[in-house]
């Protein structure tokens, strides 16, 4: 079963907004402010996304700062060879 959420002194302005939205979808304020909530709550935040970033480096060691200049490096020479391939 879901879980209840109040929120209390909304200021009105934001409260014709959401309310706007939900009619403009056909749905409750209640219903839309639950799938804003849910989809909200299914992606990470930027902060858990680093993290797990720096927790995978941790366990891996991480990348050479040499590792990527030269993968940087074929990048850019594949690149250039594609655009301006020898005669």
């Amino acid at each position: 079963m879901g879980r209840t959420v109040q929120i209390r002194n909304v200021d009105e302005h934001a409260y014709t907004v959401l309310r706007t939205r939900a009619a403009a979808e056909n749905l409750s304020l209640t219903a839309y402010l639950k799938r804003q909530l849910e989809d909200m709550a299914s992606h990470p935040t930027m902060a858990e996304l680093l993290a797990k970033a720096d927790q995978r480096r941790a366990e891996s060691g991480g990348v050479a700062t040499e590792d990527i200049v030269a993968a940087l490096h074929d990048s850019r020479r594949e690149w250039d060879e594609d655009r301006w391939p020898s005669s």
